[in-house]
């Protein structure tokens, strides 16, 4: 397979979510108003964990991070979705488009290996408590943030420059709402099943194999939290449930769209409405919602605010 980038294409036409007007109106304002309400409850995560100097375990650090990233991810999709609502023509750059690609990749590469080292985490601080604090001190915090970070840049650079090398010089209509890999590269005036192969390989198999990990992992604590007298079991029990349906809920859509490229199915927008747009909001407040520890944190900073507000309404 020759691949050289003889690229003509300056643009690909977004076909949008759907052709129905009545449609696109209600996931618009669905998407608006779950946009206004979740992404400034991701912020306040945020904000709470950095203002708050009880919350210094590994757990808050990685919770900060994830909502951090979920944030970031959300801002990638979702804003260009509902502009394009309004627009006849849904149109994006050849360079708007690998840019997309690359942040869609970076940040959901990251967050996927994020989501095996706070599984790591879990598993020390329940099945090995004693070398919980050495084994997840600070430094070693830091670093394994770095190495997420680089690993999501590396994931995603090796997607980047696989579509850098095909040549686009015909159809330029994609029949999603936002830049799908496995569309853009079908695009290409040359054979792709070798470049179909790398990315099941790339994204693919990093999916799975994020995926088999945490399910592995949290069997492990589960086994150990059953086999465990301590008043802290239920509590262990229902963090493992809600964080194995949060990545049944994650790594299904994901699994779905990058295992299976070579043909389209009818699921496809859904799915990826799903999994760029939907559960990237969703994620650090459904592990929040189980946390006691950030919630009363939370009450805590929003009540300080209201009598801060009241007192210099009073005031003046």
């Amino acid at each position: 397979m020759k691949i050289a980038n003889n690229t003509v294409v300056t643009e690909f036409i977004l076909l949008g979510l759907t052709q129905s007007q009545d449609i696109q109106l209600l996931v618009f304002v669905l998407i608006l108003i779950f946009y206004l309400i979740i992404l400034p409850g991701n912020f306040l995560i945020i904000f709470t964990i950095r203002s708050d100097p009880g919350l210094t375990a590994p757990l808050y650090f990685f919770l900060g991070n994830l909502a951090f990233l979920d944030a970031s991810y959300s801002f990638i999709v979702a804003p260009r979705m509902l502009v394009d609502f309004f627009s006849e023509k849904k149109v994006i750059s050849y360079r708007g488009c690998i840019t997309q690609l690359f942040f869609l990749h970076f940040l959901g590469g990251g967050e996927g290996l994020l989501l095996v080292v706070m599984a790591f985490d879990r598993y020390i601080a329940i099945c090995r408590p004693l070398h919980c604090s050495t084994v997840m001190n600070p430094r070693a915090c830091y670093a394994m943030m770095l190495a997420l970070w680089l690993g999501g840049f590396v994931h995603s650079i090796i997607q980047v420059v696989l579509i850098l090398r095909l040549p686009f010089c015909g159809p330029n209509q994609l029949d999603n709402f936002f830049c799908d890999v496995r569309q853009v590269i079908k695009l290409a005036c040359t054979d792709m099943f070798v470049v179909e192969l790398l990315m099941v390989f790339n994204s693919g198999l990093m999916t799975l194999l994020c995926f088999l990990g945490l399910l592995a992992s949290y069997a492990v604590i589960l086994c150990h939290v059953r086999r465990a007298a301590s008043e802290g079991k239920n509590k262990a029990m229902s963090m493992c449930t809600t964080r194995v349906i949060i990545i049944l809920l994650m790594f299904g859509p994901a699994i779905f769209i990058y295992m299976c490229p070579f043909r389209a199915l009818p699921a496809d927008k859904m799915v990826s409405l799903f999994h760029t747009v939907i559960f990237p909001l969703m994620n650090p407040m459904i592990y929040t919602l189980r946390n006691q520890e950030v919630k009363t944190s939370m009450k805590r900073l929003l009540s300080r605010h209201v009598v801060c507000q009241v007192d210099f309404i009073i005031r003046n």
